[in-house]
């Protein structure tokens, strides 16, 4: 393998993919900014899912919302919950209620109507992320699907399906990330530049 072709192929692939979000994407933003400010104005909270790489996205999701982003705003926290963090619940719940069900759970248990489910998941097909968020509409929340490729069974469940033009895994990710930080950085303006 020619490692310096790869790094420069890599390079490019993940600059092309940021580039073609702006076609893809920009809609589905500017209303993921919206609802997310609109709950948050409504004293509502976000809840976020996904596992592996996309669990460590909503944990540093949540965390870009509760402490803060942008260091030249001063701001209250932001109620954010990453529900993939606490590992009592994740393990209890996959031992006696099968791992397809813990997000659905906490979902059930923290999930209030007008909160937001961020669902994150590559291939749009993971049957817990898709269980979540049947119990999330059963609880009137808003649910935004972070996809990639055709966005599997998810693009049709979520309220808004924001797709990711690629289906390397590793660049839908990368796009998430950078799909969150826009996201997060434009809510925090709306909410107190």
């Amino acid at each position: 393998m020619d490692k310096e072709k790869f790094i420069v192929d890599s390079l490019k692939e993940s600059s092309q993919v940021k580039l073609k979000m702006e076609e893809a994407c920009k809609a589905e933003i500017l209303v993921a900014v919206q609802s997310i400010t609109e709950a948050y104005r409504n004293g509502k909270k976000v809840l976020l899912c996904g596992n592996g790489g996309s669990a460590a996205d909503c944990q540093h999701i949540a965390t870009e919302l509760m402490i803060r982003l942008s260091h030249h705003i001063q701001r209250p926290a932001l109620p954010a919950i990453a529900l993939t963090t606490d590992t009592s619940n994740l393990t209890a719940g996959g031992n006696d209620i099968g791992w397809e069900n813990v997000f659905a759970r906490s979902v059930e248990g923290l999930g209030n109507e007008g909160d937001v489910l961020i669902a994150i998941s590559t291939s749009g097909n993971s049957q817990n992320i898709l269980k979540a968020v049947d119990k999330a509409h059963n609880k009137k929340m808003f649910v935004i699907g972070f996809l990639g490729g055709n966005g599997g069974k998810l693009k049709d469940m979520a309220d808004l399906p924001i797709v990711i033009p690629s289906s390397n895994v590793q660049r839908i990710q990368e796009g998430h990330i950078t799909l969150a930080h826009i996201i997060c950085e434009l809510v925090e303006a709306e909410l107190y530049s």
